[in-house]
């Protein structure tokens, strides 16, 4: 075989690779790969090549793997998904998260906007999908939980409409992006549409339960400039009963290329709501009808601002540094009615007084700063190519925690204090952290990726509660190692496969908790984790069958969850506390087939029809202690969402059924009790259906329905707001929305 044929095949065989996910196009900012950007003075190693021709692929993706190396990032042997947001046809006027990550194997969605409150978490592998805290959620790379460290709750999430594609990495991303035992969650906003000066998006939704949503974006580029910017107004009157919300949101951002190898960013993210939550509901006052509401007072707001400056310098094709300084300034404010008694506890006016009583008054603020600087360069070693991936991070974060104030006994949102604090604290974290992943191509199928990462962390408390409390501070160095794997099993498929330490730390701040009614064990401390996968994907039968199957081993020592106590006087209660050591298990996959494609001549979709099946069977036990064998809380067997999407000339359409086992809320595995915070929560299934309409070049019309069967079920049983108790999920529903695309 002559030279010049040898690299034709090998250009021909590295773009199967990019077009089947293998080696993907970058997903990073809408950047082309590395080896994509050749600078002037890589010119006199450049060799020109044929011309090969590639045809498009024969049905749209909507799920995509990440690339083995995008911006200063590697992931070799590591699971990885892209999610395609456009391209899902699901409701994205409420972050339907069942919808729009519906094809993420295992993921699993703690459904609390029947109860008012729309920050819906989302976890994988069996973890608690509460508030996503056992996951790292950022924002274009910047996380945007109120503290890693100390309260890593998510409170804001950007708008879906906003949000060009959602990046998940598993547990293997511990190395590069710090502490989680889920995995990493990233949600790449949109960017200025090149060649615009001013492209404006805008789409208003109406639906059931008063839904009125309108988002309006501008976008452009001109000369050296790249600009993007939205607003959203959601409102909504609610499923429930005292379940309205309102919330605005927004974002700004700049992008300069201040020269060929320096590029700047600056954005910033805001959001201000005012939520009113019904409370949570016993079993028995579920059974009875979920749409009940016990509590009319109980009101949250969680203003949010998160900013940030990113300098990307290429000062070769083999070197490129990122610097990324993140600022977050918010805070969280609850106003309740004290769930003394749980959700059986009526909020009732007090015949003596003629008045309710007083509401509980609790209020967070959260500041911090963190940096990291990241760098990515290629070398060669022993005649083969290798990247190393290394940066270090510090963070510097405060928590002012007060809690306990009695309130007035209106009922309509009002923080203001009648009484003292009974708990006055102020928290600080101070972290440090270097990595490093080094990618070793051996040959040219597989590729090697051992990882070493060093946090150190540093937590003050200082102030008052209403038992015993001295000023503490506590110190602690924590390694971790990875090795990641991979191995090109044929021009469109691949294997891969890793294991890899993580951990989750506890603050002081999870010791004094904030709107609970568990007590807490004061010996609560950091859970340990070592996550393994191995798996087989890429695209099969000219890219009409997309995959990704693999199997996991996630090990936590430590577990933090909830258990059953009877206290001295026969009072059952719940208690926060490290459990037990866990081990979760399973199968994730994904399958996507395409039977029918036909095309125009341009290219475009004429029709098709694609069929999806996303599937986790896990195990998640706990392996020792008063629990060994029992389930670990929140963790389904199965988790299995399945559909398919029909396109007709400017007609879509897309039906999914999401199926999720049953579950528990406690590691004592209770299937019922008195006590509304623990118990079983039982299987369910759901049907959502979505359509959209081209309507000329530039309006969209889409209408669905989101439970269309009407199902009553519901995702948590929670010791907090906004329950306590059993936080129902929203029955059938219906959107239209109107959208003016650029």
């Amino acid at each position: 075989m002559s030279v010049s044929s040898i690299r034709r095949a090998a250009v021909l065989v590295r773009v199967l690779l990019a077009s089947s996910g293998v080696l993907a196009p970058s997903l990073v900012h809408g950047q082309q790969t590395d080896s994509a950007r050749a600078t002037p003075r890589d010119s006199t190693r450049a060799a020109r090549l044929e011309t090969v021709r590639v045809t498009a692929p024969p049905a749209p993706r909507t799920i995509t793997f990440l690339p083995q190396r995008y911006g200063t990032v590697l992931l070799t042997g590591k699971r990885t998904e892209a999610v395609l947001v456009d391209s899902v046809g699901a409701n994205t006027a409420q972050n339907v998260a069942r919808q729009i990550l519906g094809r993420v194997p295992g993921l699993t969605v703690a459904e609390t906007e029947g109860s008012g409150f729309p920050s819906n978490g989302i976890a994988l592998r069996g973890l608690n999908p509460t508030q996503s805290i056992e996951m790292n959620v950022r924002q274009n790379g910047v996380i945007i939980a109120a503290d890693p460290y100390g309260y890593p709750e998510a409170y804001y999430s950007p708008p879906m409409e906003a949000v060009e594609r959602i990046e998940i990495i598993r547990g293997a991303g511990a190395l590069q992006f710090g502490p989680q035992l889920g995995g990493v969650v990233n949600y790449v906003m949109r960017r200025g549409i090149p060649s615009k000066v001013a492209a404006v998006d805008v789409q208003h939704t109406v639906g059931s339960y008063g839904l009125e949503n309108t988002y309006l974006s501008l976008g452009g580029e001109s000369g050296r400039w790249r600009w993007f910017s939205y607003a959203q107004r959601h409102r909504q009157d609610g499923w429930r009963p005292n379940s309205d919300n309102l919330q605005t949101s927004g974002y700004a951002a700049l992008e300069a290329t201040v020269s060929p190898t320096l590029t700047a960013s600056l954005d910033y993210s805001l959001l201000r709501n005012r939520i009113h939550m019904p409370g949570g509901l016993s079993d028995a006052q579920f059974e009875s009808g979920a749409r009940q509401s016990f509590r009319a007072r109980n009101w949250l707001t969680s203003p949010w601002n998160v900013g940030s400056l990113t300098l990307d310098w290429r000062p070769s094709s083999a070197l490129r540094v990122q610097s990324v300084t993140s600022v977050l300034g918010s805070s969280r404010s609850l106003v309740w009615r004290n769930e003394d008694g749980g959700p059986g506890a009526l909020d009732t006016i007090d015949p003596a007084t003629g008045t309710y009583v007083p509401r509980e008054v609790e209020r967070e603020g959260f500041r911090n700063v963190t940096e990291e600087l990241r760098l990515l360069a290629d070398y060669r070693l022993f005649g083969a190519s290798s990247s190393l991936a290394t940066g270090v991070r510090w963070f510097n974060g405060t928590m002012h925690r007060q809690g306990g104030g009695e309130g007035t006994t209106a009922s309509d949102f009002d923080l203001d204090l009648v009484g003292p604090y009974e708990y006055d604290i102020r928290f600080a974290n101070a972290n440090l952290a270097a990595w490093a992943e080094n990618a070793l191509r051996l040959g040219s199928r597989l590729s090697l990726q051992p990882g070493v990462r060093l946090e150190t962390l540093r937590s003050r408390a200082d102030g008052y509660t209403d038992t015993t409390f001295a000023p503490q501070v506590k110190s602690r160095v924590v390694p971790l190692l990875g090795l990641g794997a991979g191995w090109i099993a044929s021009a469109t498929t691949g294997f891969y496969g890793n294991i890899t330490q993580s951990y989750q730390p506890i603050d002081y701040s999870a010791l004094t908790p904030v709107g609970s009614v568990s007590r807490i064990d004061p010996d609560l401390h950091d859970a340990r984790g070592l996550s393994a996968d191995l798996g087989w994907r890429g695209t099969l039968a000219d890219d009409r069958v997309r995959f990704d199957v693999g199997v996991f081993r996630l090990a936590i020592d430590g577990r933090v969850g909830l258990v059953a106590r009877t206290d001295t006087a026969g009072t059952t209660y719940t208690e926060r506390t490290n459990v037990a050591n866990s081990v979760h298990r399973g199968v994730e996959s994904y399958l996507e087939v395409a039977p029918l494609v036909v095309r125009r001549d341009d290219g475009a979709v004429r029709r098709s029809l694609t069929i999806f099946n996303s599937l986790a069977l896990i195990d998640a036990r706990y392996t020792g202690g008063e629990f060994d064998g029992h389930r670990v809380e929140y963790a389904p067997r199965t988790v299995e969402r399945a559909g398919m999407t029909v396109v007709a000339g400017p007609l879509g359409s897309t039906f999914l059924v999401t199926s999720v086992g049953r579950a528990y809320g406690d590691a004592s595995n209770t299937e019922r009790s008195d006590d509304a915070v623990i118990g079983r929560i039982p299987t369910y299934a759901v049907l959502d259906w979505s359509a959209t309409a081209r309507l000329g070049a530039r309006w969209r019309l889409q209408a669905g329905v989101n439970n269309l069967a009407d199902r009553r079920y519901f995702t948590r049983r929670t010791d907090e707001y906004p329950g306590p108790g059993i936080i129902p999920a929203i029955g059938r529903s219906v959107y239209v929305s109107l959208r003016l695309v650029p």
